[in-house]
């Protein structure tokens, strides 16, 4: 059970970790039809391959989206004609997206040892609170059982498997943890579908009161997967920068809703123009470096459901979208 959630009242019995138990569960029963490994790392935790040895599908990113979500939020697969030879699009929509973007999504946890590195995602995150995150927030989850994703194509040492279950107070037993590389076709539904976190992320930076966000839907288009890393990491982030639309619904003034539709989309950042790898290659590979105002949605709507006003941002980019998925 939730211990509490001041973001959003009537969440404090919204557990993100029991939610997404249920959906791991099925990931598992179904893991043959969706070609994904099971194993036992050594140190008795459960092992998900979703794109490492096996090769995973996009129904398992589908699947694992929802589980980074905590089971908050809904996934779909579907076509879209907006981008013209790239007719496939990931549709995200949560009505807590707060909960589900921001306590359990966001790959907020840096785990490493010697050469391994990776950003923990899911609802494994609200047991750690190992982020200041949490503390604005003031979200704090309990379960028995626990789930993390990473965006790794290696198996985590046991020093990192045992860092998840001291901070999560989880026997290793009872952990599970998706693997799923980014040049893996599971991988890139996965990251595409943070569509909606990186919206509530980039409001978060611009201090938009993160109370005032009721709910929220997001689509982006779906990239040509790439077994070159680079290339697979550049046209993920541009599925979102330039091809990636976001609705809210806010309850708050109209200025200020006016204010974040101006100031949310990828558009207003000064490094906004250049695909992902263009920018990247620009900061001599520093990530860093980059400002932190691009990562956000191409287009977004805002919608105050105190006046009913709504409030347009940004725009599509199919040039850039075209750019980036034919390197």
């Amino acid at each position: 059970m939730t211990k509490q959630n001041s973001i959003n009242s009537g969440t404090n019995s919204l557990s993100v970790n029991q939610l997404a138990n249920l959906l791991v569960e099925k990931l598992i029963a179904d893991a043959d039809t969706l070609q994904l490994g099971i194993s036992t790392h050594e140190s008795g935790c459960t092992i998900i391959d979703a794109g490492i040895q096996h090769s995973g599908c996009a129904e398992a990113g589908r699947l694992i989206a929802e589980i980074c979500m905590g089971g908050l939020g809904e996934v779909k697969l579907q076509e879209d004609k907006r981008f013209a030879g790239f007719d496939n699009v990931i549709a995200v929509t949560s009505a807590q997206p707060v909960l589900a973007c921001l306590a359990s999504q966001y790959a907020g946890w840096a785990l490493s040892h010697e050469k391994f590195f990776s950003l923990g995602s899911g609802p494994a995150r609200a047991l750690a609170q190992r982020e200041e995150l949490f503390k604005e927030l003031e979200y704090k989850d309990s379960a028995t059982s626990t789930c993390i994703v990473l965006e790794t194509d290696k198996i985590p040492p046991i020093q990192v498997i045992e860092k998840i279950v001291r901070d999560t107070q989880i026997p290793a037993e009872n952990l599970t943890v998706i693997l799923t590389p980014t040049t893996s076709i599971a991988g890139v539904v996965q990251i595409v579908g943070r569509v909606l976190e990186v919206a509530l992320h980039k409001a978060h930076t611009l201090h938009f009161p993160l109370a005032n966000i009721v709910s929220g839907s997001g689509v982006a288009v779906l990239p040509p997967v790439s077994q070159d890393f680079m290339t697979a990491m550049g046209r993920t982030n541009d599925a979102i920068l330039f091809g990636g639309e976001v609705s809210l619904h806010v309850s708050c003034d109209d200025a200020a809703a006016a204010e974040l539709a101006l100031n949310l989309p990828s558009s207003s950042s000064k490094d906004y123009g250049k695909t992902f790898a263009q920018v990247f290659k620009f900061y001599n590979m520093d990530f860093y470096k980059i400002d932190p105002m691009l990562f956000s949605p191409a287009k977004v709507t805002i919608t105050n459901l105190q006046t009913g006003k709504v409030f347009d941002g940004g725009q599509l980019n199919a040039d850039l979208i075209a750019l980036s998925f034919a390197n």
